[in-house]
């Protein structure tokens, strides 16, 4: 990693993890494999700042540390990558497996339960679902019809109006959305591992 931190990836420790690595790799990870329109393609980063929002629209009162959880939902593909989720299916449970040993570690590194609890871990899929609607439609050339039937209904009272960020904007604004939450769930501020350009 850039920090110079060593990832173990079939046992990775949570003192091996860094939010720096973590916004570095998103904000290069490009949601819908690049398919999409635009200058920028729509980065993990920048799409999960959008999930930790919806889920508070969904869930107004939501705890600093589960809106902190819905920020980092994807946060394991720093190392992995986006894959679409046809794929991810037929690689089958051991991909799920190494995915969640991952997540894990990341978790735990930053403070939250090791395990997301179901019904946060629902709330989040929900959030995610919603953020694919508008990708696909405004991004990847889904007609809504295609959309809804695959993705659902977005909220009621929530618009997107989506403008892929450069990647070093995405990473900052995904360090910042990090420190704001974690600082807001009572967890120590993290010493920053490299600096970004």
């Amino acid at each position: 990693m850039l920090s110079g931190r060593r990832l173990d990836l079939l046992d990775p420790s949570p003192m091996d993890i860094e939010i720096e690595d973590i916004a570095h790799g998103l904000a290069r990870v490009a949601r819908w494999n690049g398919q999409t329109i635009g200058e920028h393609g729509f980065s993990v980063a920048q799409h999960s700042v959008v999930v930790e929002e919806i889920a508070v629209h969904i869930k107004p009162d939501l705890e600093p540390r589960w809106r902190l959880a819905a920020l980092l939902h994807d946060a394991s593909e720093y190392v992995i990558g986006d894959m679409i989720s046809p794929f991810k299916a037929a690689l089958g449970v051991s991909y799920k497996e190494f995915e969640e040993k991952l997540e894990t570690a990341i978790h735990v590194r930053f403070g939250l339960p090791a395990k997301t609890p179901a019904p946060i871990k629902k709330l989040i899929k929900q959030a995610d679902r919603a953020c694919a609607f508008f990708e696909a439609t405004q991004l990847a050339g889904f007609s809504i019809e295609e959309s809804i039937g695959f993705f659902g209904h977005p909220p009621e009272g929530y618009g997107l109006t989506i403008d892929p960020l450069a990647p070093a904007v995405a990473q900052e604004r995904y360090v910042q959305r990090f420190h704001v939450l974690s600082e807001a769930a009572g967890y120590e501020p993290v010493k920053a591992a490299f600096d970004t350009e």
